[in-house]
């Protein structure tokens, strides 16, 4: 008996079989083996095309399935974990209308201050727990205002997850967690956010009906099981945003608990049991994946969009020829904390909440070119990444969150010791490796709705400890270059 998950990056697509019975990894496969393109038509805009993820669907599931040699009738739930804040819209018919505007896309961010300013920002908080800011919602007002022969023609409007689960199914459903990640969600009426809609002129029909995180959402049709490979009728039972279900992969359930990614973007994901909110909406919050009206679970997100793809840019462009990220470590480790000087802020990927929905562009500082190698840029993109989750937890913390201990999975950017360490020693924190990623851990969730597993904590239980990184004694030069990094940012942002 075993179980699926796919994780639908903004990279790429990945598949993941489960042994439903221990909760061990089959299998993992990935489509494509390079990275997804996004499309830049202008600056600050970022799109991908919908029909592109479900290609690379199709061509992991049977790429997974092909080298399992599993009987596909064995599979018990599908899960689907999505990159977080896109907007699909289809029309009657299930066809696309436009490319997904997807998370790191800055277009709407003056539409969604508008909104704060003009509902009111202390009103927003209360409600939605955000600012309107550059979510959902607001790129839906924005296709509203600038592609209205578009808009017309919407018959529902989706999340990247919701619209791998009509491919799978045909049916076309979200998640009270996917509403709330689009500021589509009232936290206090526990309902979709009608005033906010009704402020843009949004009909309440667009929203898809609700179904639970955990729940039946749909089998798997004809159509799709001759795309996938996968069997007729095969049940996709778990959703959700790839934030939420890293926290759920890590076994990050109640309050207190902390989880971080280092993908294209930057995470840390912090778990409380209340409405908590950043008066300045650079931190924000979530229906967690267990959230309900009588027992709140929130995520408080912080979020990088330039991290993992800041170090995929300098090892694409400023690398030797077919250099590894393994390599780009090594190399790396020979330099010393501070990179002799040279300093990266890689805010390169669209407008950064934490930074008040600024883009300020990703600048490389004090380059010299008689001492300065590719090695000093491999550490110093790394530590520009690392100094930028160190400023956000910061903000964390300013909120009450602990984040002595941070639990990742052992993939991208915290599989790099130099990365890893550096935000330990400054933030004193212990940051515990698990051998698990988002195409497992929503491969797992997908069993509780199916009874393979009674509870959710049954479901994710027993991951590996992989290594942990600790702070070490000697924190000055961290925290030398960490001032120095902080210093550039603070400049730009003061005089912007």
């Amino acid at each position: 008996m075993y179980l699926l998950g796919f994780d639908i990056g903004s990279s790429s697509i990945k598949a993941a079989l489960v042994d439903a019975k221990t909760g061990q990894q089959i299998a993992v496969t990935q489509s494509p083996e390079t990275e997804l393109d996004m499309l830049a038509v202008q600056e600050g805009w970022a799109e991908q095309q919908p029909e592109t993820w479900w290609m690379n669907v199709c061509l992991a599931s049977k790429k997974l399935l092909r080298s399992t040699n599993v009987d596909t009738k064995q599979i018990k739930g599908i899960g689907i974990a999505y990159q977080m804040h896109g907007l699909v819209l289809v029309d009657e018919q299930q066809a696309v209308l436009r490319p997904a505007i997807i998370w790191c896309d800055s277009r709407a961010v003056n539409i969604g201050e508008q909104a704060w300013n003009n509902l009111g920002r202390a009103y927003c908080l209360q409600k939605f727990l955000n600012s309107p800011g550059n979510f959902t919602a607001s790129k839906l007002k924005w296709v509203k205002d600038h592609e209205p022969h578009v808009y017309e023609c919407i018959h529902k409007v989706m999340l990247p997850g919701d619209y791998i689960a009509m491919r799978l199914t045909g049916e076309i459903t979200t998640t009270i967690s996917g509403l709330s990640e689009g500021i589509l969600w009232d936290f206090k009426q526990h309902a979709p956010a009608t005033a906010l809609m009704e402020y843009f002129g949004f009909s309440k029909h667009l929203l898809p009906a609700i179904s639970d995180t955990f729940s039946l959402q749909g089998r798997v049709n004809a159509g799709a099981a001759e795309a996938t490979g996968l069997a007729v009728g095969t049940p996709v039972s778990y959703r959700a945003g790839d934030q939420p279900n890293n926290a759920l992969s890590l076994n990050e359930l109640e309050a207190g608990a902390v989880a971080a990614t280092g993908g294209t973007s930057g995470v840390v994901y912090g778990v409380v049991d209340q409405p908590l909110y950043d008066q300045q909406s650079r931190v924000n919050g979530f229906a967690h994946v267990n959230h309900t009206q009588q027992h709140p679970s929130i995520g408080i997100l912080l979020c990088i969009n330039g991290a993992g793809i800041q170090y995929s840019w300098v090892r694409q462009y400023l690398g030797q020829a077919q250099v590894s990220y393994s390599e780009m470590e090594v190399l790396a480790s020979g330099v010393a904390p501070g990179a002799n000087g040279l300093r990266i802020l890689p805010f390169g990927n669209g407008a950064e909440r934490m930074l008040g929905n600024r883009a300020p562009g990703a600048q490389i500082n004090n380059l010299q070119f008689n001492r300065h190698q590719q090695a000093h840029f491999y550490r110093a993109a790394l530590e520009g990444v690392a100094f930028s989750f160190v400023y956000g937890m910061k903000m964390l913390q300013e909120m009450g969150l602990a984040v002595d201990i941070i639990r990742v999975g052992n993939d991208n950017l915290f599989q790099s010791a130099i990365f890893a360490s550096t935000i330990a020693n400054l933030m004193d924190s212990r940051i515990e490796v698990q051998e698990t990623t988002g195409a497992i851990g929503a491969a797992k969730a997908a069993g509780v709705a199916t009874g393979v597993y009674e509870n959710i904590r049954e479901a994710v239980r027993g991951n590996q400890l992989v290594k942990v990184f600790e702070p070490m004694g000697q924190k000055q030069p961290f925290e030398a270059a960490y001032e120095i990094w902080q210093a550039d940012l603070e400049k730009w942002l003061k005089h912007k």
